[in-house]
């Protein structure tokens, strides 16, 4: 009994120590200096996300449709929002956004431009267009974006590191 007691007692302290430590945040997880696939860069200033779609124009029924696999020939188009996050709002128009491809053994940037107009102010977002060259080869073409606000802050997106996922070329 006295050993049933006594061991009864340990748990007990070890369980409100635990939940102290935690109150405390003695227990956290320690942040990380990794980067979060799919997300953000931790430490940086901005929240950066977007998705792709086909960019064929506003005369094609397909247009702005979400897609993932490409042909040789077809518009890629990014879309992507920028936001500070302790605000909520997207950053300033004139705040630079790029895309960096990864394609035929060398970087390209593509810079985005802001898609608002007066005619539609809902597009609150930036936009940029990249076509599959004639000559691409079958495969993942991976990406990323950056982006730089006129205060210094800065933010990247990297798309989940899913190869089913990723911006592809097909035949």
């Amino acid at each position: 009994m006295r050993r049933t007691l006594s061991l009864g007692l340990f748990a007990l302290v070890i369980v409100v120590g635990l939940v102290l430590a935690s109150a405390h945040g003695w227990a956290q997880q320690a942040p990380t200096a990794a980067k979060t696939p799919g997300g953000n860069v931790p430490g940086r200033d901005l929240v950066v996300f977007g998705d792709l779609s086909i960019f064929w124009g506003p005369s094609n029924p397909e247009n702005c449709i979400l897609k993932s696999r490409y042909k040789r020939g077809e518009p890629v188009g990014f879309r992507v929002s920028a936001i500070d996050p302790k605000t909520g709002d997207h950053i300033e128009p004139e705040a630079e956004l790029i895309v960096h491809l990864s394609y035929a053994g060398a970087t390209r940037d593509v810079k985005m431009r802001w898609r608002a107009t007066a005619q539609q102010p809902e597009r609150q977002f930036w936009v940029a267009k990249w076509v599959v060259p004639m000559d691409a080869a079958p495969g993942i073409v991976r990406y990323t974006v950056t982006a730089k606000d006129k205060l210094g802050r800065t933010g990247e997106f990297r798309p989940y590191e899913v190869d089913a996922s990723q911006l592809t070329i097909v035949e």
